[in-house]
């Protein structure tokens, strides 16, 4: 058996295999609602054979969203909407499903990918946003409002209700989005958060809204469901946020019963400078798992099954997240388990596509 494929515990939860399907915005929701192309895309990687997917990041309210139409949970609409996609792939698949809860603070307001994805002002149909700190994303951005301790107290309500509607709605895990440099990286970065009082300043100040919005989140979901963090463990700018930063979030995660990080890295600062290529963040991914004990997934141009297979085998991540390789791939861990001489789990209807010279490929053939 390949380390790939075996099995995996994220705290309570078990995964048949190390394959995650990565959170990735679909830009396709209905004020917040889900649609029918959430069924579609969700439904076809729910019948990819990974171990575990991971819906992509719904904003907890609907000034949290990059887009007008990102995903969302933060009302009655929005949970009823997206209860109907979930039933829809629980009907029909068998692996766990996580769902990525998020703000976009100062990264908000802004137009679809395929549109140019430029921030747009409110006076031309966008939003007031927000931030730690009144520091605008790049130059031409209109200026986010610091945050006052009230709208901090009313964030931590927002994920927290946005955490019991993803337990009723039968999710076993949540990922908070600490990373990509959205509302919890632009407290914890210095280049972003330069606030005088309590969630500002030290390390300890500017880890302290995460931390709380973990700990809450954490009390409000079932305790038999998982709880982990998705962040960037590194700005690739100088005097940002960095990997011994990181791991020292990761340490005081784990004190409040974290259950995995999910390592990646940049979107801060239009700044960054950052070095493309395979494997480019698992080194920190790697230095978290060392340095905490925590269950790390690794994600960044990930490609191969061999790749893939390495970076579990060698102890340098516990589990390997794809993101834009199973778009365009969507039955990668079936090819995946065929490389590597392992089998992997298909749905009925589709046993007879197994190749003849892979017979056994399918679990339960």
């Amino acid at each position: 058996m390949s380390q790939l494929f075996s099995p995996i515990a994220l705290g309570p939860l078990t995964l048949p295999n190390r394959i995650a399907i990565a959170p990735m915005c679909q830009y396709s929701a209905d004020n917040g609602r889900a649609t029918e192309w959430h069924t579609i895309h969700l439904g076809h990687l729910a019948l990819s054979g990974a171990g575990l997917l991971i819906v992509e990041a719904s904003a907890v309210s609907p000034e949290g969203r990059i887009t007008s139409q990102d995903l969302g949970l933060w009302d009655d609409a929005t949970e009823q909407a997206l209860g109907k996609v979930v039933q829809a792939v629980k009907k029909h698949a068998t692996l766990p499903l996580g769902i990525q809860l998020a703000h976009a603070g100062r990264k908000a307001s802004c137009a679809v990918p395929w549109e140019g994805g430029a921030q747009i002002g409110a006076a031309s149909g966008g939003w007031q946003t927000l931030s730690a700190s009144a520091l605008p994303f790049a130059a031409h951005d209109e200026t986010p409002q610091a945050m006052s301790l009230e709208q901090i107290a009313g964030l931590k309500a927002q994920f927290v209700a946005a955490a019991r509607r993803a337990d009723r709605l039968g999710f076993e895990l949540i990922e908070l989005h600490g990373a990509h440099g959205y509302l919890l990286h632009q407290f914890l970065s210095p280049l972003a958060n330069q606030r005088s009082d309590q969630y500002g300043g030290s390390l300890q100040n500017r880890m302290r809204l995460p931390l709380e919005i973990f700990s809450e989140v954490r009390a409000a979901f079932s305790p038999g469901k998982a709880v982990g963090v998705r962040i960037s463990a590194s700005d690739w700018v100088e005097g940002g946020w960095d990997l011994a930063q990181s791991v020292a979030l990761s340490k005081a995660l784990k004190e409040l019963g974290c259950d995995y990080i999910h390592v990646s890295s940049g979107g801060l600062s239009p700044r960054q400078k950052i070095p493309v290529g395979p494997n480019y963040q698992v080194p920190f991914a790697e230095a978290i798992k060392r340095e905490t004990g925590l269950p790390t997934i690794a994600v960044g141009l990930i490609t191969e099954a061999e790749q893939a297979e390495a970076i579990v085998a060698t102890g340098q991540a516990d589990m390997v997240a794809l993101a834009r390789g199973i778009l365009y791939d969507p039955r990668w861990p079936w090819h995946a388990a065929a490389k590597l001489g392992d089998k992997v789990n298909a749905p009925p209807q589709y046993w007879r596509s197994e190749p003849h010279v892979l017979k056994g490929l399918f679990n339960n053939v």
